[in-house]
């Protein structure tokens, strides 16, 4: 099989884990081949917390994916999310030895890989690195600093930061699952990438992918992320809370929710009755929809307003930050009835339901263009991008290595050439490179 042009998204979440089969056809989009989805057994808030089962659930999804496909799955792209992860704002610049010569791409990776070098708390690692906006000799406000001419390359970085040991954990379960680590993304980027346009990240907009365990946002401006964070909230929170309201047990409150679960308690009339049978010969509970749609309200305007502080953190309400574009629900959590209206009325920002289906070939199944799949398409693009990058570092080096025959010398000059190249790999692979050596190890 020609695993070169099929990429996998593995999304490992609190209620489900999916692994979603894809690849780029004729036109550029991304068509899904196959989808296998397993009930998460081992993951608590986006964190595994037993290994075991978490191996089980991954091989049930991956095996359906297989089959589903009649492909064989070896490499995956993993999704990180979980309470752990956190985002800080860091300034940084470097002094350039020779201002004579213009500003290229190993100056900016230099003054990446210095922000790498941030003290972080004990067990904490920085998992991406993403530059804002540069300033050269003092000139702010620049997109794109390459070719320009300066002494000094200063920039503010939005750097996200999680738990060393989390991330081993997930690399762990992805190993012992018979399947290689072919990268890391954060969650909440890849739902960004599969749901959001170009222009949406321009005008401004908040990301909010509510999962089982957690909430995780992203908010972009400009077309470049300004702000994520993960809220240790999210669908399950609601169901618990219908479960002990209601005195019920877990899976019937969970289909209450999804049947006749409103955010907004005020359409449903009292007289609207559900019955839920009881257990083992007892008598059914009759339950009132506005009672049902009560505690549910409860839970979400907490959820949106934790996150609505986290939009205020980053700026919305400055006018040169503005998120013109508004909001953006995706994520299983956003099937809910009358959710965008009740986040409309606590933000005052337009919303909108983000379904992954802008970058999915035409003739993809209604299914997958679910907001439920927004974060497995998202990292199968992912695995596609960093494909063709690897592809595009390959045949450079391949007409590197033809100069250089052609030469027939090796000079010092080429070996500079070399060595940079190596350097440009982004942080993201270097962190999958240091989990694989970490268990290779550990073995």
């Amino acid at each position: 099989m020609e695993q070169q042009n099929i990429s996998v998204g593995l999304d490992i979440g609190t209620t489900k884990i999916v692994a979603m089969i894809g690849r780029k056809n004729e036109y550029g989009k991304v068509e899904i081949l196959g989808v296998g989805k397993s009930k998460s057994m081992g993951v608590h808030r986006g964190v595994v917390n037993n290994i075991t089962q978490t191996i089980q659930s991954i091989q049930q999804a991956v095996q359906e994916a297989e089959a589903a496909a009649s492909e064989k799955i070896e490499d995956v792209t993993v999704g990180i999310a979980g309470q752990h992860i956190r985002s800080l704002q860091h300034s940084d610049y470097i002094t350039r030895a020779n201002s004579e010569l213009v500003i290229d791409e190993a100056d900016i990776d230099r003054l990446i890989n210095q922000v790498h070098k941030l003290v972080m708390l004990p067990g904490e690692e920085i998992i991406h690195v993403l530059p804002q906006e540069f300033k050269v000799d003092g000139q702010a406000e620049i997109k794109e600093p390459i070719g320009m001419y300066g002494g000094r390359l200063e920039a503010n970085f939005h750097v996200v930061v999680g738990q060393v040991s989390s991330i081993r954990n997930i690399g762990r379960c992805v190993k012992s699952s018979g399947l290689q680590l072919e990268g890391i993304t954060l969650e909440p980027l890849a739902s960004a990438n599969a749901v959001l346009s170009q222009e949406e990240k321009e005008a401004g907009v908040a990301l909010i992918d509510i999962g089982g365990g957690t909430t995780d946002l992203a908010v972009f401006k400009d077309g470049i992320i300004r702000h994520t964070a993960v809220i240790p909230f999210g669908g399950n929170v609601i169901t618990e809370d219908i479960k002990e309201g209601c005195s019920i047990i877990e899976k019937q409150a969970e289909l209450l929710k999804m049947k006749f679960g409103s955010a907004w308690p005020g359409e449903n009339k009292d007289n609207e009755i559900v019955s839920i049978p009881g257990l083992r010969g007892r008598e059914p509970k009759e339950i009132t929809l506005k009672n049902l749609s009560k505690i549910i309200h409860a839970r979400v305007v907490e959820i949106v307003e934790q996150v609505y502080v986290e939009i205020k953190n980053y700026g919305h309400e400055e006018q040169k930050k503005k998120l013109i574009a508004g909001i953006v629900l995706t994520g299983g959590g956003s099937q809910l009835k009358h959710l965008k209206q009740l986040v409309e009325y606590i933000t005052g920002m337009d919303t909108r339901i983000g379904y992954p289906n802008e970058h999915l070939a035409g003739d993809s199944d209604d299914d997958i263009a679910s907001p439920l799949f927004a974060t497995a398409v998202g990292l199968v693009m992912d695995g596609l991008k960093r494909q063709d990058r690897k592809k595009a570092e390959e045949q450079e080096e391949e007409l590197l290595h033809v100069t250089e025959a052609e030469q027939n010398i090796e000079t010092d000059q080429d070996v500079v050439i070399e060595d940079t190249k190596k350097e440009r790999r982004s942080f993201l692979d270097k962190l999958t490179e240091r989990v694989k050596e970490f268990l290779d190890n550990a073995e």
